[in-house]
């Protein structure tokens, strides 16, 4: 077993090595190439395997983080729940009206900043740091509590009961919104339309009113709506929890191991991880003649260049979610050889562990755009329309691109990728020793959790590389 391991480790520095030493970050409009230095990427991927090892084989020999207590560190007043929710309608609504009545540019229009930057990457960071911030001022929840209790006071009596929530569907809807989302981001040619942006906005929400009329706010926002799932789940990760005015405190990644089990969970994050993935594959040298090719074959049976383009992005996307579905079932296949077991039942108990790795994808791939882009709410605030407004006296500013340097961008990139698979390996190694009385069945059923993260390591790493 010991000489196993040690080609583990062998295979992996040398993947590690073999990284090239380019890198880009995305961006609105574009993707910048930023350097990554070549032993950066082996001393990452070392230091995963390292802290790995040590933890599964003396660090962790019991389960931590499976009943996480959690302390009350202040009572806020009631009303400041529905306060949060009128302001996040104020803030939708009033972006919505930029997308229609402002000018019809990404860089002058405030919603496509917002969405795409503050919206898509500071709001998984926020949730993290902070708790579920998104959860507070979720806009289409707050709409959806106030028409029900402007229902049942017009009713005067208790309204009827919602229809159960579906237990097939589970976490389904949240992945295929998610999905859709990141098509129109990565694939759809007017991602950055305002007017468009705001139309798909406003169906959204349609869809998500029409989904807690069914089957009840709570019900609804915890499984379907993707975007309140998708924060949620990073917002397991942080030693805050918001509940009822109330804020507890409990340790880093207790939120994680309680995540209730249900159909999709595995396919949301497979979306979450697969499509940063993509984002980042989609810019290097090996995907152009690929979409060429595909765009080509598209247009000689009849599909306008646009509709091509779409459709060979399309097929790519799903591509990168479907390799880290394979990634992830391999190496429950591998547990369960070890475990025996159900592989669905085994799958959805460690699902959980993709969290920190899909937020480390998140850091990774694009803090170079919220560091940089994320700026430009400072003028755009001021000038939401892009009519020569400047409300609060910074429609001038500029974007700084000295605040950091490029070599703290890159600490930073690292850094998240280390920081996260090191928590996801924690995480399926806690599940691992509650669910196996036997340690050494527990240690040896983790060999398999430790390849799959080195491999999403080593692809993390090739992707920031550029070469893919």
């Amino acid at each position: 077993m010991r000489r196993a391991l040690l080609l583990v480790l062998g295979l992996a520095a040398a993947v590690a090595l073999a990284v090239p030493a380019a890198a880009f970050a995305h961006g609105l409009v574009g993707k910048q190439d930023l350097p990554i230095p070549r032993w950066l990427f082996a001393w990452a991927a070392a230091a995963v395997l390292v802290v790995s090892f040590a933890g599964l084989a003396a660090l962790w020999p019991r389960p931590r983080l499976q009943s996480v207590r959690e302390r009350q560190l202040v009572r806020l007043p009631r009303v400041l729940d529905p306060l949060c929710g009128a302001l996040g309608v104020g803030v939708f609504a009033f972006l919505v009206y930029a997308g229609f009545a402002g000018a019809q540019s990404a860089q002058t229009n405030v919603l496509p900043t917002v969405v795409y930057v503050i919206f898509w990457v500071g709001l998984p960071i926020a949730s993290v740091l902070a708790g579920d911030v998104f959860g507070a001022f979720n806009p289409w929840r707050a709409v959806g509590r106030l028409a029900g209790w402007t229902a049942a006071r017009v009713a005067r009596g208790p309204l009827p009961e919602p229809l159960g929530y579906p237990e097939r569907l589970g976490r389904w809807p949240a992945a295929l919104g998610l999905l859709a989302f990141t098509w129109v981001e990565l694939a759809y040619v007017n991602r950055d339309d305002p007017s468009t942006l705001a139309i798909l906005a406003l169906a959204y929400v349609a869809a998500q009113l029409v989904g807690m009329s069914l089957y009840g706010v709570p019900a609804w926002c915890e499984r379907a709506d993707a975007f309140g799932v998708y924060f949620g789940l990073f917002a397991r990760l942080s030693p805050l929890r918001w509940r009822r005015a109330r804020l507890f405190v409990r340790s880093p990644l207790g939120g994680a191991p309680p995540l209730p089990a249900m159909p999709g969970t595995v396919a949301l994050l497979c979306v979450m991880i697969g499509t940063t993935s993509f984002d980042g594959f989609s810019l290097g040298g090996q995907w152009s003649p690929v979409a060429g090719r595909l765009q080509d074959a598209f247009v000689g049976l009849g599909a306008s260049q646009a509709v091509a383009l779409e459709l060979a992005m399309t097929i790519g996307l799903l591509g990168g979610v479907a390799l880290v579905a394979a990634l992830y079932w391999l190496a429950i296949e591998g547990v369960r050889g070890v475990t025996g077991g159900r592989a669905r039942e085994l799958g959805g108990a460690f699902a959980h562990s993709l969290v920190p790795i899909a937020l480390a994808y998140v850091i990774a791939h694009y803090f170079g755009l919220l560091s940089y882009q994320g700026q430009a709410i400072a003028f755009l605030a001021s000038d939401p329309l892009g009519d020569g407004a400047d409300l609060f006296g910074t429609a001038s500013r500029g974007i700084d691109y000295g605040w950091i340097s490029a070599t703290a961008i890159w600490y930073v990139q690292i850094g998240a990728l280390v920081a996260g698979h090191v928590c996801g390996l924690i995480l399926a190694h806690d599940r691992a020793v509650a669910r196996w009385s036997d340690p050494q069945t527990a240690l040896r059923s983790q060999y398999w959790m430790l390849g799959v993260m080195v491999a999403f390591t080593c692809l993390a790493l090739w992707l920031l590389s550029g070469s893919a």
